[in-house]
């Protein structure tokens, strides 16, 4: 016989005030998040004159302080635990009027199976019944399930608006001991504006996502102004704890398809709705979107099971050893340590996987957000050593493998042009860099980004170009030393046995003007090596520069050279030179052969056994 699911629903239906009356002092009780928060119940639960009420512990995952305020909260009637020290919650439990529980996100329904986190009542929010007897959870799952299965009263409160979501979502009616009918809409969460500078840094960080790469998402300026840049992108994934409006935006580009990912492939998967109505409504009955307990979303091996997982992190501040500060305060979902380290952990699990930390170089008081020690600060995150770029609206710094000292020089040069002087000058000071380092403040705001392309030459060869850079000194360095002594002098004229520091540091130093370098690299961003250098220096001849170039000699004959000699020909026109000049040995062909190439706007001329070479533009 087909029940009457409908009938048995109607039957289980009571007001707000007669739902909480079984509750007693001292009892414990969960109380869903965000978007889940069940408004109606709470509202009553905290408005309530009853002498039952009093003396309860109210437990939420994470507290964003809509109707679950801290300022209704006092000592006698109500206590709230927190496993989320951002948003509204930050302030509360520095006050003490919040209690923090630190703990892993992947851990915490073990908390609630184990008893050590024990719940006596669970108050749900979800939709209606379907015609099966089915509620969803809607727009989060965290530990619902856990919850419901540990209380001895389970409440629910039915919210018509809410999507209907896939997963782990389903509840039989017969979980719950009574229903109540919402009279508040959720908790809806504005889109974040997007400014300049957030664009900038999401253009860069879009830069280094590969295609294939299976991302988290999070909410904020830089995660709203990321799917404009990733559009392009192929076959990207998604394993997040949130799913927000931003990336509806990025799954509707087309870019996601969740096709390489080796759990849940084909789904975008998350745990919890931070959004708009109009997200609510692209969730309803959506399949392509699946929600789990926090559980297998946080887990970090079941996010390292996905290859190429990208874990990003907006970060608050970053000093130049590459320590990390967090952010605090209302706004802010990953804030502090524990919100992050399982995505942290998974990335470094993941094959291919890489973590990434991105800021604006300033703040908005307009104060450095890359400085020379982060001790001053809060809520840092510790596990500095593993992380591996740092992405400002200035460019990208690579730390994973590098020296402190290397650190630096790379941070330093992703800061505001304005602050990149007194952070030099900071680090000489306490010894983080050389005292003889050198500093161009005018390269600090001359530097040509623009110049910046990447080609495809003989033999599948993939070669990135830009301009140089000072942190490019151990890569300059290393290239020099895999030059057989034929190379070396045929590029300097005379044998050259070392490169040190004093030298090389020289070499890497220039003012993008009268001298321009562009270096080839090989290899995925963050962990490329420099296999080419091509430059032009003003020279005596009025009008003209002075070019030359090297090539790793396991990448000649690829036409690489040739390819910088264009880029550097462009360049130079653009500055107002006329032509170029060039001393090539006779017996350097290959060289030869990159001039010759130009035809007649290429005049030589032979002297003492070296080829004069004037190039026109």
């Amino acid at each position: 016989m087909v029940r009457d699911y409908t009938t048995v629903f109607q039957e289980m239906m009571v007001s707000a005030e007669e739902a909480i009356e079984e509750i007693e002092p001292g009892m414990s009780i969960f109380i869903g998040t965000g978007a889940a928060e069940p408004r109606t119940l709470v509202k009553t639960l905290m408005s309530s004159p009853e002498p039952n009420i009093q003396d309860l512990e109210l437990i939420q995952i994470i507290s964003f302080g809509d109707a679950l305020t801290p300022q209704l909260f006092s000592a006698d009637r109500f206590r709230l635990k927190t496993f989320f020290s951002g948003w509204m919650a930050d302030e509360a439990i520095s006050s003490g009027q919040v209690d923090y529980i630190p703990s892993r996100y992947s851990e915490i329904p073990n908390l609630f199976e184990s008893d050590l986190m024990s719940i006596d009542v669970a108050i749900i929010q979800v939709t209606p019944p379907n015609e099966s007897g089915y509620c969803s959870l809607g727009v989060a799952v965290d530990v619902a399930r856990q919850a419901i299965d540990k209380a001895a009263i389970v409440i629910g409160e039915i919210n018509e608006t809410i999507p209907r979501t896939f997963g782990d979502t389903f509840v039989p009616i017969s979980d719950f001991d009574c229903f109540v009918l919402s009279d508040e809409p959720p908790f809806f969460f504005e889109r974040w504006p997007v400014d300049e500078v957030f664009d900038r840094v999401a253009e860069n960080v879009a830069s280094v996502i590969d295609d294939g790469s299976c991302l988290s998402y999070s909410i904020g300026p830089l995660f709203e102004a990321l799917p404009n840049h990733l559009k392009g992108k192929k076959n990207l994934g998604i394993h997040s704890p949130f799913v927000t409006d931003a990336l509806m935006d990025l799954i509707n580009s087309g870019a996601v398809t969740n096709r390489n990912k080796k759990i849940y492939q084909g789904k975008s998967l998350c745990s919890y709705v931070l959004g708009s109505p109009e997200l609510m409504r692209w969730l309803d009955g959506n399949p392509m979107v699946e929600f789990q307990a926090i559980n297998r979303v946080f887990s970090p091996i079941q996010i390292g099971r996905n290859p190429q997982v990208v874990t990003l992190i907006h970060a608050r501040k970053v000093d130049l050893s590459g320590r990390f500060v967090l952010h605090a305060g209302k706004g802010n979902i990953a804030t502090g340590p524990s919100e992050v380290i399982d995505f942290f952990n998974g990335a470094e699990i993941s094959k291919g996987g890489r973590t990434l930390f991105a800021l604006a170089s300033r703040n908005l008081e307009g104060k450095a957000n890359i400085i020379c020690s982060a001790d001053a600060y809060p809520n840092h995150f510790s596990v500095h050593e593993a992380v591996d770029l740092v992405i400002t609206e200035y460019g990208v710094a690579s730390l994973k493998g590098r020296t402190v000292r290397e650190r630096a020089q790379a941070l330093i040069e992703i800061a505001h042009p304005d602050d990149r002087a007194d952070l030099m000058e900071s680090a000489r000071e306490n010894r983080i860099l050389y005292p003889d380092q050198i500093f161009l403040e005018h390269s600090a705001h001359a530097y040509p980004k623009e110049i910046q392309r990447t080609r495809t030459f003989k033999y599948d060869t993939l070669i990135t170009f830009r301009p140089i850079k000072p942190s490019d000194e151990e890569g300059m360095r290393r290239l020099f030393y895999r030059f057989s002594d034929t190379s070396v002098y045929y590029r300097y004229f005379t044998p050259v046995t070392a490169m040190p520091h004093a030298k090389m540091q020289e070499y890497v130093n220039i003012d993008y003007t009268d001298t321009m370098s562009i270096v080839g690299l090989t290899g995925r961003a963050g962990e490329e090596r420099v296999v080419a250098e091509g430059r032009y220096v003003k020279g005596r001849k009025e009008g003209f520069a002075e070019v030359a170039f090297v090539v790793d000699e396991a990448f000649q004959n690829r036409g690489i050279a040739s390819g910088m000699l264009e880029m550097l020909t462009t360049t130079a026109k653009k500055r107002g030179f006329k032509g170029f000049t060039a001393q090539v040995l006779s017996s350097n062909h290959q060289m030869m052969a990159v001039f010759k190439k130009l035809g007649a706007s290429c005049g030589v001329s032979v002297s003492d056994g070296i080829y004069e070479i004037l190039i026109t533009f």
